[in-house]
């Protein structure tokens, strides 16, 4: 793997990995409460691209919409297209509202999607709840 080299503030030269990009790869989106964020990788899991609704400029509850949601999924396609990423598998996690429409801007901007798998943790009778508040 060809590594390049970037020197830093303080002069010191680190080196930066350079992710061999297939024409398959996995997609990841992880939609929270909160944020909704969405990583493509390669098939052996290096991240080709990643965006969020944050990095967007979303702000609070704005950044759990599926709109947030589908401005991240088109940014972060359009840089793993240009990169040669062209069919995914998605997996899908958490319980937010930009889940659907992040995996339908994937297929929009001319990513295909081969499967979708949702693989939001469930507890099965794990841990012990916290006690109920009392005021």
């Amino acid at each position: 793997m060809a590594t390049q080299q970037s020197s830093n503030k303080a002069g010191k030269t680190t080196k930066k990995k350079v992710v061999k990009v297939e024409a398959y790869g996995k997609a990841f989106v992880t939609s929270t409460f909160n944020n909704v964020i969405i990583s493509l990788t390669n098939d052996s899991g290096q991240v080709i691209s990643w965006s969020s609704a944050g990095k967007m400029g979303f702000k609070g509850s704005k950044k759990n919409t599926p709109y947030a949601a589908q401005l991240a999924a088109g940014d972060c396609a359009k840089v793993a297209y240009d990169m040669g990423l062209r069919k995914v598998k998605v997996f899908v996690r958490g319980p937010g509202a930009g889940r659907e429409s992040a995996i339908r801007t994937l297929t929009q901007s001319g990513i295909e999607v081969s499967e979708i798998v949702d693989i939001t943790p469930i507890p099965h009778n794990g841990c012990r709840p916290p006690g109920h508040r009392r005021v």
